[in-house]
């Protein structure tokens, strides 16, 4: 009982000593738009006390003895910003401040341990210092990606980061608004993520992080994560006409429709489109065509309640030029930028309807809600071996599919503070759901033999998957000081993995489950203002495709990642910012299936461990320098030494530039890429080679228009841009082949581009 007492009275006592304290409550908006800022650092000069806006641009500050008070709020890209504040006891002060947009000042970024996680210096200043040309050029702005385009551009890239060769999308996971790119169990591969649906002029920033670390990221994300958002509202409506060689034309436009009314109301609307075409570098002339437009809403449906409508499509259709091994260039059978068949290219499709709610409750708790649909479509013609398999009439093969997905993604995020610990709680749910073929007028999906893309010859696989993935999640962020923050995390996925094998008769379906439990820990400490140290530790998964894991009984569907980082983020000078990582990822299994022959090729257990840096550095009050080197050494667990390397994947990379931004309207970028030699099979007896490449951005700004040239390649290097060791026959030889086969990197493209505003 005297215990009882005792507690009662510090409750009391704690009570007492913190019921007349005042609160703060704020919005921060861009003054162009009218639009919520997400992600502004705001800090009480003098206490060390620190936050980020959430989605709606709000931010909080709890428990603060009355007083006057100076705010800072500051955000890459916008003039920072002073404001003076008055707290009173027992009552919240709500302010709303407006931020207008400035050139990038390095100086005036600071590391905080509030949010902690959630910090993405470097994406931030890269979308702001390098002008984006094309939709390829949107995943060169995560440190340490690489792609390859290997099918004429109207095919999704190939992806490398951290030591992974990940195909199209095996082990990293991509979302635009939230809404998943990947698609699994897809007809060229598992993971298969397109982008080209998104229209690089509408992006407004990129979130990522490496590794397995982030509680809300499931299926995919091992390598890594990037969600892409697309901009709320434009600040004017807009056309762009672009030209260039090898007969290239592209037009995107933007319209505004709701204009200064709306932004009055809190609200916009706008509708873009875009139109490409080009022919290409290659003999075999691309005969290229994508179309997509888009229509974003963003309004109020309550006080303090958004809501977000997107709607988008997207068509492509091409000719490709294919690979070309090396022992036909060098017997004069064909050219480096030539063919050896012609027939291949292929069509996609995409139509995408994303809704968005956000609320934010009287106790500043966080509610979001969003539902998306897709119908997707895809068809693609290859030639990979040429005549091996068939000599008469070649190796040509047909993948083809048209699904449907929709799913659903809500979480509730609440903050609390118990002295001077802060706690901030996630719960979330998701569910997504892909379904090819059945009776909801999708195509099953389909691998066949054929012949100048008009004869079926034969069917090596057809069927209709149907694959759920649901999953719960928690999250816990507790920032014990001002300069401690722990972020711990768990999340718990269920697939339900269904394929029915339309080339049995009768027709068979089998089904396979299966559940995996990730559990996450992250630790930041803030020495000051200059330097915070990191430790990323997480276990994630990658799903494999339906079509292996239900013939096989349903092993082995989710195999297990786990990954670490120790990591760095300091400013050693007032315009240096340096990011530091040692990582180390372990995959249970790399089971992989392979479109292109119809095969699954299990390699076992794997680990990748390496070096990440980025640097960002400020020269001058308009010059700026960014530089990024990226280490791997991958390897198989269970080869013997010698044997384990694992093929295509990147041991060194390296990616750099200067960016130039001036009062006078001048802007631009000089940059390079560099990939080294790479093992192209296991024992590393066939050589992927590397490429070093410079391209170059140039921008002349003025009110209503922006004159811009954009030169691929400036010294025009012969490189070859992907690369695989490959076992194939040329029409006539007696005995295959196994060597490097290749698609041409661009030669030197210079494009010129004009865009209008109003």
């Amino acid at each position: 009982m005297k215990n009882f007492l005792f507690l009662f009275m510090c409750c009391l006592l704690s009570t007492g000593a913190f019921a007349h304290l005042g609160n703060l409550s704020g919005t921060v908006y861009d003054q162009t738009t009218n639009q919520p800022i997400r992600g502004v650092t705001v800090q009480i000069t003098g206490l060390s006390r620190a936050t980020t806006t959430n989605e709606l641009g709000h931010y909080r500050f709890v428990g603060l003895v009355a007083a006057p008070y100076k705010i800072e709020l500051s955000h890459v890209g916008f003039a920072t910003q002073l404001i003076n504040v008055t707290i009173q006891d027992d009552k919240t002060e709500t302010v709303r401040t407006g931020l207008t947009t400035a050139p990038v000042e390095l100086g005036e970024v600071t590391i905080s341990s509030g949010r902690a996680h959630d910090q993405q210096l470097i994406s931030s200043l890269d979308i702001k210092l390098r002008p984006i040309t094309n939709s390829q050029e949107v995943l060169r702005l995560v440190p340490g990606l690489f792609i390859g385009q290997h099918a004429g551009g109207g095919k999704a890239e190939q992806l490398f980061l951290r030591g992974f060769d990940l195909d199209h999308g095996t082990d990293i996971q991509l979302t635009v608004d939230g809404m998943p790119v990947n698609m699994v169990s897809h007809a060229h591969g598992q993971g298969y993520a397109d982008l080209h649906f998104v229209i690089p002029e509408l992006i407004e920033g990129v979130d990522f992080k490496k590794g397995p670390y982030n509680a809300e990221k499931g299926n995919l994300a091992t390598a890594g994560w990037v969600n892409f958002r697309t901009r709320t509202a434009l600040d004017r409506s807009f056309v762009k006409l672009e030209g260039g060689q090898f007969d290239t034309f592209r037009a995107v436009a933007g319209l505004d429709l709701l204009g200064e009314k709306g932004k009055a109301k809190n609200q916009s609307a706008y509708l873009a489109s875009e139109y490409s075409f080009t022919n290409s570098y290659f003999d075999n002339p691309q005969h290229f065509n994508r179309l997509n437009v888009m229509g974003k809403y963003h309004g109020h449906i309550g006080a303090n309640t958004n809501l977000t409508l997107t709607g988008s499509t997207f068509w492509s259709k091409w000719n490709h030029s294919g690979q070309i091994p090396d022992r036909a260039i060098e017997s004069g059978l064909t050219g480096f930028f030539g063919s050896v068949d012609p027939t291949e290219g292929g069509e996609t499709s995409r139509t995408n309807f994303n809704a968005q709610f956000v609320t934010v409750t009287p106790r500043n708790n966080l509610i979001k809600n969003q539902i998306f649909y897709g119908n997707y479509g895809f068809e693609l013609y290859s030639n990979f071996t040429f005549f091996l398999r068939d000599s008469i009439n070649g190796d040509q093969i047909r993948q083809k599919e048209r699904r449907n997905l929709f799913g659903y993604n809500g979480s509730y995020t609440t903050e609390s503070t118990i002295g001077k610990t802060h706690f901030t709680t996630t719960l979330g749910a998701q569910y997504r759901h892909d379904i090819t073929g059945g009776k909801n007028g999708a195509t099953p999906t389909e691998l066949s033999y054929t012949k100048n893309r008009t004869e079926t010859l034969e069917r090596a696989k057809y069927g209709n998957i149907n694959e759920i993935n649901a999953a719960l999640y928690a999250d816990e962020i507790v920032e014990v000081s001002n300069r401690f923050t722990v972020n711990a995390g768990v999340r718990v996925d269920y697939f339900r993995s269904q394929y029915t094998d339309l080339l049995l008769q009768p027709a068979q379906t089998g089904r396979a489950r299966q559940a995996i439990v990730s559990p996450k820990l992250n630790l930041y400490y803030t020495l000051n203002p200059r330097v915070q140290l990191y430790l990323n530790t997480g276990k994630g998964f990658h799903s494999n495709d339906t079509r292996v894991v239900v013939p096989q009984g349903g092993r082995e569907i989710l195999p297990g990642a786990y990954g670490s980082d120790l990591g760095v983020i300091f400013k050693p000078f007032p315009r240096l910012i340096v990011n530091a990582a040692a990582w180390y990822l372990w995959l249970a299994q790399e089971f992989v299936y392979v479109g292109d022959e119809g095969v699954v090729e299990p390699s076992g257990k794997s680990r990748r461990e390496g070096v990440d840096l980025s640097v960002r550095y400020q020269l001058t009050k308009t010059l700026y320098f960014d530089l990024d080197l990226n280490t791997a050494n991958p390897r198989s667990i269970g080869d013997e030494a010698g044997q384990n390397y694992l093929p295509l994947a990147p041991r060194f990379t390296s990616v750099g530039g200067l960016s130039l931004q001036t009062k006078s309207g001048f802007s631009g970028s000089l940059r390079y890429r560099y990939m080294a030699d790479r093992p192209a099979n296991e024992d590393n007896s066939i050589v992927a080679k590397g490429y070093f490449v410079t391209d170059l951005q140039a921008n002349y700004t003025r009110k209503n228009y922006v004159l811009g040239l954009s030169v691929q390649n400036l010294f025009d290097t012969r490189w070859k841009e992907t690369q695989f060791a490959t076992e194939s026959r040329l029409r006539g030889e007696a005995t295959p082949v196994e060597e490097i086969h290749f698609t041409p990197g661009t030669p030197f493209f210079g494009r010129l581009s004009l865009t209008f505003f109003w």
